[in-house]
């Protein structure tokens, strides 16, 4: 495979516990001094469908606008989910402020959601006189043209990014890319859309209009009767009649589309624009993150690093799968788990002796324990807590000790169950960290930032905060 372009800024990469962490040779990702950055205006939020483009993309414009910097946040979400986080009711093609926003030395942030059919419009009545734009705009294969042709999204996107850059209002625009099949979608919208415009049915049809005079009538009245005749079979004559009208009142526009296409292509080469590539810890995610980090590279584009999000973790990685997992089956079992010589659970130094004549307390339940305080260690929330796992004479961990007969039952079971999640867990970890390596070791130069598993979605300003400061820190603790 290829390797990226230039890197956006990044610090050498810290290695988690045992110094077994793959992104001990990775650059970590540092996202605030590419927000502080005067220099950056465009940041380009990148990625497959469903891997939190549009909460980074919203969680980085809070994070520049408290920053110091005037933001706009461009979505093409059509879930409405940066609205409902950002307080706004609603998002349409227009920027709207974001209120709430704690901004130093006058930063402020809006939002606003791309509307694929106005901005299309927008062009229209920007580039044609007012009867040529009602033309087009009442036509209804225009109509069905701006409402959902294959990649128009993708290029009204860019045609909507093109425009804000244009007018020099914000200091930072940041982007997130459309939920497409492909996270290249993006890239290749100019291209498909020029291919459609220089097509050989789209010349054909406009072949009458180009031809003047007698032989113009009569090239029409012989060879496009009989093409018109054949695809008004295929087609339906007045459908076919609605594109032959369309394309001769865009006839003057197709340049304009090509020429603002290219422009804006240009302008997510130059050095002030920032891709970020987000991805999860999953396979088929990182495989499309990949593919887009060649891509970048074969195109010239400057990739900042890559977002990894929804990273699991636990404060207990030093207890194993297998001896959690060990643990447990024992304490099913009613076993006492790993007791070295001479040592009988619930009984210490001031254990009454066989011939103490005291009477004997009468048994209860013992309470379920602070297992998070006996694994010597905090416990994310995310992360099932596990009890300590008792040392040996070399100094290695044994699996946790398993409480005696005295124990109730439904402690027992309920500890066995804690054991079960975290060696569960453990194994999500394992699978994460083989696909996240599996990519570092293809892309090495590639800056990489861990944003944490929350336990719930972002629905407000300070959850896109969290998300802010855990973008900023670039590496799970």
């Amino acid at each position: 495979m290829g390797t990226a372009g230039p890197a956006g800024p990044g610090r050498a990469g810290t290695g988690g516990p045992g110094g077994d962490n793959g992104l001990d040779s990775v650059p970590v990702l540092d996202l605030d001094p590419l927000l502080d950055d005067p220099a950056t205006r465009i940041i380009v939020c990148c990625g497959a469908g469903g891997v939190g483009k549009t909460t980074t993309a919203a969680a980085l414009g809070v994070r520049a606008a408290e920053r110091g910097r005037r933001v706009v946040v461009l979505t093409i979400d059509p879930a409405r989910r940066l609205a409902q986080s950002m307080g706004i009711d609603s998002l349409d093609n227009v920027p709207r402020e974001v209120p709430g926003i704690k901004g130093s030395d006058g930063g402020e942030l809006h939002a606003m959601m791309l509307d694929m059919k106005r901005t299309f419009d927008e062009i229209v009545e920007a580039h044609a006189d007012a009867d040529r734009a009602r033309a087009i705009l009442e036509n209804p294969f225009y109509q069905s043209l701006s409402a959902g042709f294959a990649g128009t999204q993708e290029y009204m996107a860019m045609e909507k990014l093109g425009q804000l850059r244009a007018r020099d209002e914000w200091d930072l625009i940041v982007v997130d890319t459309p939920p497409s099949r492909s996270a290249l979608d993006f890239l290749d919208a100019p291209k498909r859309l020029g291919s459609f415009l220089d097509g050989k049915f789209i010349k054909l049809l406009m072949a009458p209009a180009k031809v003047g005079g007698r032989a113009g009538m009569k090239f029409l009245n012989v060879g496009m009767s009989m093409m018109t005749g054949t695809l008004g079979k295929l087609l339906g004559g007045p459908f076919l009649k609605d594109v032959q009208t369309f394309v001769a009142a865009m006839d003057t526009m197709f340049g304009g589309f090509r020429t603002r296409a290219d422009a804006t292509y240009k302008l997510l080469q130059a050095p002030g624009t920032a891709f970020l590539v987000v991805a999860t810890p999953e396979r088929d995610a990182l495989r499309e993150a990949a593919y887009f980090v060649e891509r970048l590279a074969a195109e010239e584009m400057p990739l900042a690093g890559l977002v990894l999000n929804r990273v699991h973790g636990s404060g207990a990685a030093r207890l194993s799968a297998e001896r959690a997992r060990a643990a447990a089956e024992n304490l099913d079992e009613g076993r006492i788990v790993d007791q070295g010589a001479g040592k009988t659970p619930g009984r210490g130094p001031r254990a009454a002796s066989p011939e103490s004549h005291a009477p004997a307390a009468p048994p209860t339940a013992a309470p379920t324990p602070d297992l998070a305080t006996a694994a010597g260690t905090t416990v994310a929330p995310s992360a099932p807590p596990v009890p300590e796992a008792a040392p040996t004479a070399d100094g290695e961990h044994s699996a946790p000790t398993a409480p005696d007969a005295s124990v109730a039952p439904d402690v027992r079971e309920l500890t066995a169950g804690l054991l079960r999640l975290h060696a569960e867990r453990m194994r999500v970890l394992a699978r994460e960290q083989r696909t996240r390596d599996r990519f570092t070791a293809l892309h090495p130069e590639v800056a990489v930032a861990e944003v944490a598993a929350l336990p719930g979605d972002v629905h407000d300003l300070d959850g896109l905060r969290a998300i802010g400061d855990r973008l900023a820190i670039g590496r799970m603790p």
